[in-house]
């Protein structure tokens, strides 16, 4: 080891210590020529480093999800032998989680929500279009509740209701498993109830084309005929350019028709301008079909669509939005 102490402090420091570890390595394991294979390896961090970005900042959205789980098992804790709130338990909960979630799409996104007063003062039936996440909807329901002191109920997927942790998460949220009888019930009491006709084979499967994936669903339109409420409109700006999925490569789609699980990678997590547009509210008419009321609910998110969003999506662009002024188009 003559020339290893020689190396480790002769010459330059940052190219001596360089040496010396190589030198090490190629001591301890052996190998010859050490220094191609680490400048080798080094080559390929540079190369894959962005990719494994791309693929892991969507895992912000589930350190977020499971912060507030561990937020709300301790405000459950702390408040178990009393009453926080005189009308409901979980207000003060969902406060503190409404501060958290639209910090990060203040953050991460520069949130907007344009035409909050569209939604009725009374009972409605939000409809809106199912992006990769769920993200853009929990900012639309933390800025709701924020500035309007509103709490808006949403209907999930089944399978949503067997990740692990979750079940505090959704009992403090009020989020509905989507039996008609449930949500017709729940809009009688003069709730608002948020829902995605689309689903999870929407946020799969659709695309930066922005296409409306419902199939023959009309269950929702059931719902509002028969509750007799309004049907509200919802579409937010770029949500397919915040994340993006996988789904065109068609065995993971053959896979999801067969388990129901979505199981499709998705990535990106990029700081991209995320606006959500209420529209127009449907009033509600005694002679209408849940067919006619599909078709009619459907139109209404597709022009929303069509005029607060540029198809085919772009990332860049989408990125480029957070330094441009909006004019605004309530």
């Amino acid at each position: 080891m003559i020339g290893g102490n020689e190396s480790c402090t002769a010459g330059p420091i940052p190219m001596s210590y360089l040496t010396c570890l190589t030198y090490v390595l190629g001591e301890w394991t052996g190998v010859e020529h050490i220094e191609d294979y680490l400048s080798y390896a080094v080559y390929l961090l540079w190369v894959l480093f962005p990719l494994a970005v791309v693929f892991l900042l969507p895992g912000v959205l589930i350190i977020l999800f499971y912060t507030s789980i561990l937020l709300l098992h301790i405000y459950k804790r702390k408040n178990e032998l009393k009453e926080a709130y005189s009308n409901d338990f979980w207000d003060g909960a969902r406060q503190m989680l409404a501060t958290l979630w639209d910090g990060h799409g203040r953050i991460w996104h520069g949130y907007e929500l344009h035409g909050a007063d569209n939604i009725p003062e009374g009972p409605g039936l939000i409809v809106f279009y199912h992006g990769a996440t769920p993200a853009d909807y929990i900012y639309f329901m933390a800025r709701l509740l924020i500035q309007k002191k509103r709490h808006c109920h949403v209907v999930a997927d089944h399978f949503v209701f067997r990740l692990p942790g979750f079940k505090i998460l959704l009992d403090a949220h009020g989020v509905m498993h989507g039996p008609k009888e449930e949500c017709v019930g729940a809009l009688k009491k003069g709730c608002l109830i948020a829902v995605a006709p689309g689903g999870v084979r929407e946020a799969l499967f659709s695309d930066e084309m922005y296409t409306i994936i419902w199939g023959n669903r009309k269950g929702f339109a059931q719902v509002a005929i028969d509750a007799k409420v309004p049907i509200i409109p919802m579409f937010t700006q770029n949500v397919r350019e915040g994340v993006r999925t996988l789904g065109g490569i068609k065995i993971l789609k053959s896979l999801y028709e067969r388990i129901r699980w979505p199981i499709v990678p998705v990535y990106g997590g990029f700081p991209v301008k995320l606006r959500t547009f209420i529209g127009e509210p449907i009033p509600y008419e005694p002679n209408i079909t849940a067919e006619e009321l599909t078709a009619k609910t459907k139109a209404a998110l597709q022009a929303l669509i069509e005029k607060h969003q540029k198809i085919p999506g772009n990332i860049f662009r989408a990125l480029m939005e957070r330094f441009q002024t909006h004019k605004k188009e309530d």
